[in-house]
């Protein structure tokens, strides 16, 4: 698999808020062995956290109820996200929400134990996003940053999904790739795009400790959870209504004709630092 490095359409970050309901309700979340690494690591003590595009509570809620008492701050940009998030997270009352752009909060007098971003880093400004995070963070502070891209597991299935791909010209679709494909190197798909952010750490100088690691983990997925999945992707959002109900319709015919589902392999892929 080649990747390279490609610019993203930041205008595509804004379309999640126009299927809420349906993000939260079809995408996946992380297990519980990512939560527990990324606090090991970052060894809070008595120090808050902080999330970055926080979305409806994917990450959000599993890290809540695994840091107790200690407080969390949610930062989302779009407000209907926020508000599922809101209602994801009633009965947790160490977490905070502030609606706007990360790039717009400010975090006052507060410094954090830990910063995480969930299937949400490339969308912050990248001349931005470093200087962000070293403001945010106590000395010592740690950075996690994380996506859970998933591959196809049955060859079959694969190859009639990306004949429909093609047909609607798509590209970089959540079945693209065989899970076979992946290797063993976090980072290592195409739909990072050569973004995996441990050479823009380094680079950076600011940050230590710098590891890459990834998790595995199946999932199922039948047709009308697959559907609202892609439904909830902003390759699918960005495409003009009547192609994106066609592409749609076409992925479930090819998912109905295979039993009625996908099966997949999650790789949550994880990077790791800390503020020197």
């Amino acid at each position: 698999m080649t990747v390279s490095r490609q610019p993203l359409d930041m205008r595509r970050s804004k379309v999640f808020g126009e299927v809420a309901e349906t993000y939260d309700a079809s995408r996946a979340g992380y297990p519980s062995a990512l939560v527990s690494t990324v606090l090991d690591y970052a060894d809070l003590g008595d120090r808050p956290a902080v999330e970055s595009g926080a979305g409806t509570g994917k990450a959000t809620v599993p890290f809540a109820a695994a840091l107790g008492d200690s407080p969390l701050l949610c930062v989302e940009p779009d407000a209907r996200m926020a508000a599922v998030l809101r209602r994801n997270t009633a009965d947790r009352p160490n977490v905070r929400i502030h609606v706007g752009p990360f790039e717009e909060w400010h975090p006052g007098d507060t410094r954090f134990g830990l910063l995480f971003a969930a299937t949400s880093w490339h969308w912050l400004d990248p001349d931005r996003r470093w200087d962000l995070v070293h403001d945010a963070l106590a000395p010592g502070g740690a950075v996690a940053l994380f996506w859970n891209p998933q591959g196809v597991l049955d060859p079959h299935l694969h190859a009639a999904l990306a004949e429909v791909d093609r047909r609607h010209g798509l590209t970089i679709t959540p079945h693209a790739e065989l899970s076979s494909s992946y290797g063993d190197t976090p980072g290592h798909w195409p739909g990072m795009l050569g973004h995996w952010p441990d050479a823009e750490c380094r680079q950076d100088g600011r940050f230590t400790d710098l590891r890459s690691l990834r998790i595995r983990e199946q999932a199922h997925y039948d047709t009308d959870r697959y559907l609202g999945h892609l439904a909830s992707v902003s390759l699918y959002r960005a495409l003009p209504a009547d192609r994106r109900d066609r592409a749609l319709a076409d992925t479930a015919a090819v998912l109905d004709a295979h039993g009625g589902g996908i099966d997949v392999e999650h790789h949550h892929d994880l990077f790791l630092s800390r503020r020197r």
